[in-house]
């Protein structure tokens, strides 16, 4: 099977497309839905480059194509990989660990050999797609032990990384047993992006302890190379949002979305995968103890919440599932009126125009996780909300805070604060509202996801040498007063 190399290359572990029967039988791919592809998406835009990764779909052999102008090259995995790579390692080990263990990590020699394994396929197959000097930019946490592998074999490319969730602390993440094999393997990078400045931090001092590396300003000095780790927020498509929302037929969705409810004064709407890492028990609870306390009268604010399936094989996501359904029943028995519940759960997906639709009708964005890498959900409330109407909430747990501090900032592990900060948010004024608006809008649309693309790849490359994006939003936002 030939392989057209490339001058530019995403590796992730999930290519961008789906695969779809049409109404016909016919098969095609579409877009996927999250957060990483709707951040690089119009970076790999107008230019020849390729992704890398898997479909999706277990023991299936896909020849590299094009779709849409971008060239895929699929990275296969067994079923036995997918629980054990997938489902063990990366989700049942990597992720809670690097979410401050909200739930126990787990760990198994055998989850670690698969992920071993399947990053070496993946290194091998970029190595293969690449042109000389390729540029290649490796995502996420499923794959880092990729940049080491890809400069084994690869030494003429330039390769960068970015970790789209938290880096721990050195107090988390020395309990993993493999924690030099991963230091090492992320060093493998000529540029090591974070989503915060406290992420490059905790991997720096890392480093130090289990390498006993120099460095020196985010400068790590490894086997005579000069490894950079800088921290690069992601953000927001905002030209693709702002032409959404500027669709006749979704301000009459939204429109609609407001009857469909009953009118009520308030809408307030959640929008997560369903995970533990994102808060929903916590701001579900504060809210049914308002509707409880007399705070809220049913009638006067629904609650609707959107809970993307996610990793539906994983026992903790199970049982997540099932105690949300349980606690949004024990609510709405309760509070509801006849042909009214006080809250709205969907189990589902939902397509952009519908986000953004919901996004206009929503008056208060709810976005609580107990810990998260950014948040690109609270960007996007906040991209589409050009007539500055409508409040955020948001944890202070959410990389999205240190750039987005006008909006009403909680602690989600505490449900009267919590409590507080909606009832804030609802019964806000609005011209307190418009103001903390402006000024979130003010550094979304100034920090856009191409601007995010444009920082790291000059990082990479070494230009210039600025301060990195979330340090200089840091500094813009303190200086810039609250009211």
């Amino acid at each position: 099977m030939k392989i057209n190399v490339s001058d530019f290359l995403v590796v992730a572990n999930r290519l961008p497309v789906d695969r779809f029967v049409g109404p016909e039988g016919e098969v095609g791919w579409r877009r996927s839905p999250g957060g990483l592809v709707t951040a690089i998406m119009p970076l790999m835009r107008g230019r020849d480059g390729a992704w890398i990764g898997w479909t999706g779909s277990a023991d299936e052999e896909v020849a590299p194509f094009t779709d849409e102008g971008l060239y895929l090259v699929p990275v296969p995995l067994s079923a036995e990989e997918v629980e054990l790579y997938y489902e063990g390692f990366s989700n049942a080990t990597l992720w809670p660990l690097y979410h401050d263990a909200v739930a126990p990590p787990e760990y198994h020699r055998r989850t670690w050999d698969a992920y071993v394994r399947v990053n070496r396929r993946f290194a091998e197959a970029t190595a293969e797609a690449a042109a000389q000097g390729a540029t290649v930019w490796v995502q996420d946490y499923q794959l880092q032990l990729v940049p080491r592998m890809l400069r084994e074999l690869r030494p003429d490319l330039k390769i960068g990384f970015f970790l789209h969730i938290p880096f721990p602390p050195v107090e988390l993440f020395q309990r993993l047993p493999w924690r030099r094999e991963i230091i090492e393997g992320l060093l493998g990078a000529d540029l090591v992006g974070f989503q915060l400045s406290s992420g490059a931090a905790n991997f720096v001092r890392m480093a130090r302890r289990v390498l006993d590396v120099r460095a020196q300003s985010g400068r790590i000095q490894y086997e005579g190379r000069t490894v950079q780790a800088r921290s690069f927020p992601i953000s927001v498509d905002v030209g693709e949002l702002e032409d959404l929302i500027s669709r006749p037929e979704v301000q009459e969705r939204a429109d609609m979305i407001r009857y469909e409810l009953g009118e009520p004064e308030r809408i307030l709407l959640g929008v997560d995968r369903l995970d533990y890492t994102k808060g929903i028990t916590q701001r579900l609870e504060a809210f049914g103890e308002l509707l409880a306390d007399g705070e809220l009268k049913p009638g006067e604010a629904v609650f609707v919440q959107i809970a993307t399936p996610s990793r539906e094989r994983v026992e903790q996501y199970q049982i997540l599932k099932d105690d949300i359904e349980q606690q949004v029943g024990r609510i709405n028995g309760e509070f509801a009126q006849l042909g009214s519940p006080v809250i709205n759960y969907m189990h589902t997906s939902y397509d952009r125009a519908e986000l953004a639709a919901l996004y206009l009708a929503a008056d208060v964005m709810v976005v609580t996780p107990l810990r998260d890498g950014m948040n690109l959900v609270a960007k996007e409330y906040v991209a589409c909300h050009k007539d500055l109407q409508g409040a955020l909430v948001l944890s202070e747990f959410a990389g999205a805070a240190p750039e987005l501090r006008r909006a009403f900032l909680v602690n989600p592990y505490d449900v009267d604060g919590l409590k507080r900060t909606l009832l804030a948010a609802i019964r806000g004024e609005p011209l307190d509202l418009q103001r903390r608006m402006r000024a979130m809008r003010r550094r979304v649309v100034d920090y856009d996801v191409g601007r995010w693309a444009e920082t790291f790849l000059g990082a990479l490359y070494d230009e210039g040498g600025a301060e990195s994006a979330d340090e200089a939003a840091e500094t813009a936002e303190a200086a810039e007063p609250l009211a």
